[in-house]
């Protein structure tokens, strides 16, 4: 394939860059996370840095922060190499990170929380100056024009403004460099146009901003260029005025599919097992409705925090719902708790397995009975343990679990046959209905194979399952149908025909409404 070129549409030669990050690579065990990547940054720019779920963007600029440390490649700061080892030696040279998950401590003022570690002192360096640590977090919301009160305890601000306080604390160590991790995920358009007017502001000072988003709407107006990133790869720099939308939806998603693409079956005629309308909780889910049908796999596609896992947490009773209904094979289903869920027909494979899925410390056999132990329970209180190796024994010939006995301890087999004891544990329990989440996350490709084909059985036996997946040739090579989710919002369902990773990506970057400058 051939790649987009960087191109410069003005005359005037663009001031030096603040970093240049070149042929950057880093490997964790069994992933090559990053293969000769390269970015670069100029004074008072917004680059922006996007690819899909796993493309690299976050270890790239975590090796930029010193979080993490390359395995190859060399790192530019006005021009000079550097060797940025751990967050200090980053904070040194000017670079601040704004993470995604803020970390900040409620119970203290927002000017101790911009210099914690750092308090200036006063009577012979004992105590605190707590006017002088005001006065220059005043100084600092100053120069961000931010009307708050440096003594103001987190706890009591809104998410929007301990972001603030977050930016605050990074150009408190004089940074050039600031890395944005997704900003605006929990923010309303008025905060967003708020993150936007100091954005501007800082560019306006020289200070370069790295901004990692899917929201192709926000960086039509924040970002100046763009860098996109795809399976741990550098694909293309490019301007973003010029450049349509499609095209860097082509450069997310322009790999070619694991596999050759199968025609599902019609199931648009079976029985509607499930049907859920005007679901909701909080800004995370947001009136979400939908059917599904008796051996049909709904693929749920989106971006990181789009809502997909919460929908299938609260269908399955682990989280409350402000409101909203749930039918099970056309009648109303009270599903206050996973019991409720279970005693419906209803399995969850979460997608952290060995937190939710798996007691790892035990063995093959009572994680497959676990949720089934009172078929086994003889006079209301003793085990059969024969019936339950017997059963775990016919479910890991079934399944082709790779265990050396069903005596083994879970925690010591592969992520692939962890996976198939979590399913082996819904199919005892003889499920109609099985939310699968991240189904073939942290598996090998052989492995992922085998749940494929392991999906489309139980498909073909009556099971309806629902499969929430970040990976697109995923999502395309199962589903029958998907539904695209953005914002805790369904904002589109296409049938496997029209189905394609473009129109996919289109719709799970469809906001409800776009900023207004």
């Amino acid at each position: 394939m051939q790649e987009h070129q960087e191109t410069n549409n003005t005359s005037q030669a663009p001031p030096p860059p603040l970093i240049v990050l070149r042929n950057v690579s880093k490997r964790f065990p069994g992933v090559l996370a990053l293969d000769n990547c390269q970015f670069d940054l100029v004074p008072g720019e917004v680059h922006a840095l996007m690819g899909e779920n796993g493309a690299g963007k976050s270890t790239l600029m975590k090796i930029l922060s010193g979080v993490y440390q390359k395995d190859s490649g060399e790192i530019l700061i006005d021009g000079l190499p550097a060797e940025i080892d751990e967050p200090r030696a980053a904070q040194a040279l000017g670079i601040g990170i704004i993470h995604q998950e803020l970390n900040l401590m409620n119970h203290l003022s927002a000017a101790q929380n911009i210099f914690i570690g750092r308090e200036p002192k006063k009577a012979f360096g004992l105590f605190i100056d707590e006017e002088q640590l005001n006065r220059q977090a005043a100084d600092i919301f100053a120069r961000m024009r931010l009307d708050l009160d440096p003594r103001t305890p987190v706890g009591q601000l809104t998410v929007a403004r301990q972001q603030m306080v977050e930016i605050a604390k990074a150009l408190s160590f004089d940074s050039r460099v600031l890395i944005m991790d997704e900003p605006t995920a929990a923010l309303n358009n008025a905060e967003i146009a708020e993150l936007f007017r100091i954005i501007r502001d800082l560019q306006a000072q020289g200070v370069g901003i790295v901004y990692i988003s899917h929201k192709m709407d926000e960086l039509r107006q924040i970002a100046d260029r763009v860098t996109v990133m795809r399976d741990g790869k550098y694909v293309a720099t490019v301007p973003m005025e010029g450049t349509s939308m499609d095209t860097i939806i082509s450069m997310m998603v322009g790999r070619q599919l694991d596999g050759a693409q199968r025609v599902p079956p019609d199931t648009s005629a079976n029985e509607v097992v499930l049907e859920v309308r005007g679901l909701s909780r909080g800004r995370a889910i947001r009136d979400v409705g939908f059917k599904l049908r008796r051996g049909e796999i709904l693929g749920f596609a989106g971006l990181m925090g789009a809502g997909r896992t919460e929908v299938a947490r609260a269908i399955f009773g682990a989280d409350p719902l402000d409101a909203g209904e749930i039918f099970i094979h056309g009648g109303r289903a009270m599903i206050k708790s996973p019991a409720d869920a279970v005693a419906h027909g209803i399995g969850y494979l979460s997608e952290d397995r060995k937190h939710f899925g798996l007691a790892t410390g035990m063995d093959v056999q009572a994680n497959i009975a676990m949720s089934s132990m009172g078929r086994f329970t003889r006079r209301g209180m003793f085990l059969d343990q024969r019936a339950i190796r017997e059963t775990a024994q016919g479910y890991v010939r079934q399944l082709a679990i790779k265990t050396p006995s069903v005596e083994q301890q879970a925690r010591l087999l592969s992520g692939g046959n962890q996976q198939k004891i979590v399913i082996a544990k819904w199919l005892l329990r003889d499920c109609d209905i099985l939310f699968f989440d991240e189904p073939t996350r942290g598996i090998d490709i052989g492995a992922k194979s085998e749940i494929y084909k392991l999906l489309d059985a139980l498909a073909a036996q009556g099971k309806a399952i629902v499969m929430i997946s970040s990976e697109l040739p995923e999502v395309l090579r199962m589903s029958h149908r998907v539904l695209v989710m953005c914002e805790g919002r369904i904002t589109g369902e296409l049938s496997a025909a029209e189905a394609t990773q473009e129109k996919i990506m289109q719709l799970a970057t469809q906001r409800e409404s776009a900023v207004v400058q």
